[in-house]
């Protein structure tokens, strides 16, 4: 692969959950915290957090309380893996093989995507979430 569009680091501006009837939801909070790279060889990595997530009290990672260890996990979402565009169908796909989720390994992540200035957008397909079709809308700025 060689350089393109994608290639070199990128951090988070917006992530945002749109729902068929309309409703807007931030699940990493209004002002999340992420970086994406994309290199010239292929490769991925990707990570969104939820901004001000709490310390764990014994300062320890391995000695988390539940809810601490809960709170850590749920704001926070990391894969790595390769990548190719598809620039007839405006799609990049991320291929994972390795994720802070286990189940999306092995997994393609199919991303519509759309760059305006120096901002990249990535769109999920629809997906279905709590009995709603919902789609992902990440921005990202590059560096």
């Amino acid at each position: 692969m060689t350089d393109n569009l994608f290639t070199g680091p990128w951090k988070l501006i917006s992530g945002e959950f749109h729902y068929s009837d309309g409703k807007i939801t931030f699940p990493w909070g209004e002002n999340p915290g992420g970086l994406i790279i994309y290199t010239s060889e292929g490769y991925i990595s990707a990570q969104i957090m939820t901004a001000g997530r709490p310390d764990f009290a014994s300062k320890d990672h391995m000695r988390g309380t539940d809810a601490e260890i809960r709170a850590a996990f749920e704001g926070y979402q990391a894969y790595y893996g390769t990548y190719d565009i598809d620039t007839t169908a405006g799609i990049v796909n991320h291929r994972v093989t390795g994720s802070v989720f286990p189940n999306l390994i092995g997994h393609n992540l199919k991303r519509y995507y759309e760059f305006s200035g120096n901002r990249l957008t990535l769109r999920t397909p629809p997906m279905k979430m709590g009995g709603s079709t919902v789609t992902g809308v990440l921005v990202w700025e590059r560096f």
